[in-house]
């Protein structure tokens, strides 16, 4: 195998364990915690609340902050929500009668000497239209209900914010302006197009890289065909050595996957920082210019102006023999990946990531193979078990999802980790990206392009195969995904507890009724016959 293969199968290795990978996410905005009791009168979900400002009839800064489980629901559109001028408490806490009478101010307070209902009780007693609670972090945290109050009566709005959103608008009015706010918490659309636009990238990537790949398979038969004709066993023994340059999947690997998969999402939970983050992104980098400068040279090779020189070798130390095209079009990926590492805070950024992204998967899809349909149930239900671990049953010993957390980049400064794919939402008034990890494509990915590989192999038709079921199968199992984010509110849902159902249930009940099941299973390719042998002489 060339070493540039062999350092493309390593990304293999990292693209799966950075299996923050395998997620599909919008961003939470509504927080069910069921591990708090919930009272009649304490029984609100905690969702989030925006806080846009006006000073002395100007707009300025706009907050957030989180709702508590007690009070009135707030209005969901900014056009419905009252402009109410902001007061501060004396004294701060609000744990006692405010000095002064309140005539429908938001009024702020501090967090601290007294429970969240009593600062609440009080503001509401002197004429306050909601209360504003500054935490005493950066973080929002949860506000409950005391032990023992059974049955709550309060009316006005409970938000807390976080303590630099509190300092700045203390600032502001005892700088003696005129503070007004709104508070609102607006409701996610159905179905962002976000959303589809992603549905069409993975399923777009899968069915590009499996058409190379089928494509690939089928160029080596040939290949082998013509040698077995010739009866040249020493030129067969030098195709099936170097031509191939794949790597295959075997049991015992799909299993250790798991295992060392664990332990490098626990290092990353455990490690996320802004440094480790920033390591992350050349490790990306590296990977990104190695699958575009690979899909590029594939590409321009199709036209006969490039076929020259992607025919054409130098020999470059430690990578050995390299074409000419390869040469040419290495620095433009250089420098797209360099680009993207340096902006990839602005807004631009992700469509760069996902170029990157995409190339790299495709890549990876192209060189690494499943070899039959045992290897692949076991690789996609070790995945399916990870997934499901990771994002739900690790909540129980970390007390957060631990892929969740990861995927976000919490505690690392930046917008998550670089191996997803993602596009901004762009009719959520609240932002964010939705994602999906390299995970979520390439697991399935490698089942889809087995099957497509099988069909071209056996002459199969596309309704008679097996690339149209498992496709559909996959773009069916992702839809479902993301119908189940939404009805999540948005909460992170791992894509293969719904996909791999559906892709291995698919082919294995049409490899049982078509009678190509054992096949499948075993070998992996269909018999056929050889040429060499057809050619000997009738006795």
């Amino acid at each position: 195998m060339n070493p540039r293969r062999s350092f493309s199968c390593l990304w293999f290795v990292l693209g799966l364990l950075l299996y923050s990978g395998s997620l599909v996410s919008g961003g939470d905005i509504v927080h069910h915690d069921d591990s708090i009791p919930q009272r009649p009168g304490c029984n609100n979900n905690f969702v989030l609340v925006k806080v846009p400002t006006r000073v002395d009839g100007k707009e300025k800064e706009e907050f957030v902050g989180v709702g508590a489980r007690f009070g009135p629901t707030l209005e969901s559109k900014e056009k419905h929500a009252t402009l109410i001028k902001l007061a501060i408490a004396d004294p701060p806490d609000c744990c006692t009668t405010p000095k002064h009478k309140l005539t429908g101010e938001v009024i702020l307070v501090h967090r601290g000497n007294c429970s969240f209902t009593t600062k609440t009780k009080v503001a509401e007693s002197a004429g306050a239209s909601a209360i504003l609670i500054i935490n005493n972090s950066t973080d929002l945290f949860k506000m409950v209900c005391e032990k023992g109050e059974n049955v709550l009566n309060i009316n006005i709005p409970v938000v807390m914010l976080p303590i630099d959103a509190g300092r700045s608008l203390e600032e502001t009015v005892n700088s003696n302006s005129i503070v007004t706010l709104q508070l609102y918490s607006p409701k996610r659309p159905a179905v962002d197009v976000a959303e589809v636009f992603l549905w069409l990238m993975a399923v777009g990537t899968i069915l590009c890289a499996s058409y190379w790949s089928a494509w690939t398979a089928r160029e080596e038969a040939i290949e082998q065909d013509k040698l077995l004709k010739d009866g040249s066993d020493e030129l067969l023994q030098v195709s099936t050595t170097s031509s191939r340059g794949v790597v295959e999947i075997t049991v015992i690997s799909a299993i250790l996957f798991v295992v060392v998969a664990s332990c490098f999402l626990i290092m990353l939970y455990k490690l996320m920082s802004y440094w480790f983050i920033e390591v992350l992104v050349v490790l990306f980098c590296i990977g990104g210019v190695e699958g575009l400068q690979t899909c590029l040279v594939a590409f321009l090779s199709c036209f006969r102006w490039f076929r020259g020189i992607g025919e054409s070798y130098a020999k470059v130390p430690l990578l050995g023999a390299v074409s000419y095209l390869t040469l040419a079009v290495c620095p433009f990926c250089i420098v797209s990946a360099v680009i993207w590492a340096v902006y990839r805070q602005y807004p631009f950024a992700w469509i760069g990531q996902d170029i990157l992204g995409i190339s790299l998967i495709i890549t990876v899809l192209q060189i690494v193979r499943v070899p039959n349909l045992k290897v692949g149930v076991v690789l996609l239900s070790c995945g399916f078990m990870y997934d499901i671990f990771w994002v739900f049953v690790s909540k129980w010993w970390f007390r957060e999802s631990v892929m969740i957390v990861v995927a976000r980049g919490d505690k690392s400064g930046e917008d998550g980790i670089p191996m997803l794919l993602k596009i901004p939402r762009m009719f959520d008034p609240w932002g964010g990206y939705s994602i999906i990890g390299f995970g979520d494509i390439i697991l399935p990915g490698l089942l889809v392009t087995f099957a497509l590989r099988y069909d071209w192999l056996a002459n199969k038709r596309l309704k008679s195969g097996y690339f149209l079921g498992t496709m559909s199968a996959y773009g069916l199992g992702l839809l479902i995904t993301y119908i189940a984010l939404n009805l999540m509110d948005g909460h992170g849902q791992p894509a293969l507890l719904y996909i791999v159902p559906f892709i291995l249930g698919t082919l294995i009940v049409l490899g049982h009724k078509r009678g190509d099941l054992k096949t499948l299973w075993t070998s992996g390719e269909p018999e056929r016959p050889c040429p060499h042998v057809r050619l000997q002489p009738q006795s």
